[in-house]
């Protein structure tokens, strides 16, 4: 079975398993290294968790393409016009949908070109990388419980009565939003909330209720985001 798996490439070049393995394991630590720093630098509502999964997945993905092509333009050709074929027929509004289906791509080149061993390496690697992303839920992150909306009907100048209540029962306070409306006094604003205790959530909302001030009050838990 071992000398199998080392032998069984019949393309032109033979198999390098040090290479391989080396470009796959450097691939991954650059992958986590990149999405370490886009989850500790994003800011925004739009943060996705499925986008950080494939800034690790992309590398070891495109590591592999390299292998499987290894200086072939016949198959680097094929590649695009499978790539192309399936891009074309399917909209793919996720990321790591995309690196699902450029994997089997890939893993059907290398099984086409008699790449077997690095169909079987790479495939493994893959499936690896992707089990161990989901169980331990990689890219997730939390840095806020409450999103908190609101219409301010003071002025500016009286903001920090708000501050003040929303500083008391959050450990950190970010106002995401700030929009005036011209035909009205006031501000419709936007906090997120990291809160001390996510279990007095009422009380807090009913401190902000009785504030004189602040009316049209909704909240939004961090796990109704969608996309976090």
């Amino acid at each position: 079975m071992t000398d199998w798996l080392l032998h069984g490439d019949y393309a032109a070049s033979p198999l390098n398993l040090p290479i391989l393995i080396l470009g796959l394991l450097l691939a991954f630590i650059c992958g986590q290294l990149l999405a370490w720093i886009y989850m500790a630098t994003h800011s925004g509502l739009s943060y996705s968790r499925s986008f950080t999964n494939s800034l690790v997945v992309l590398p070891i993905l495109v590591s592999l393409v390299m292998q499987v092509l290894n200086n072939n333009l016949v198959t680097a050709f094929g590649l695009m016009a499978v790539f192309a074929i399936v891009r074309f027929r399917n909209v793919l509004r996720d990321t790591l949908d995309t690196a699902y289906v450029l994997s089997v791509i890939v893993i059907g080149m290398a099984t086409g070109t008699g790449k077997f061993s690095t169909a079987v390496i790479g495939c493994a690697v893959i499936v690896t990388v992707l089990l161990t992303l989901s169980y331990i839920s990689f890219g997730s992150r939390h840095r806020f419980d409450l999103v908190v909306n609101l219409h301010w009907a003071k002025s500016s100048d009286e903001l920090s009565l708000l501050g003040r209540l929303l500083e008391r029962h959050s450990l950190r306070t970010q106002c995401s939003s700030r929009r005036f409306n011209p035909a009205q006094e006031g501000a419709d604003l936007s906090y997120r909330l990291l809160l001390r205790d996510p279990n007095r959530v009422n009380e807090l909302l009913t401190e902000l209720n009785q504030l004189e001030g602040v009316s049209r009050l909704t909240s939004m838990k961090a796990e109704d985001e969608s996309e976090v």
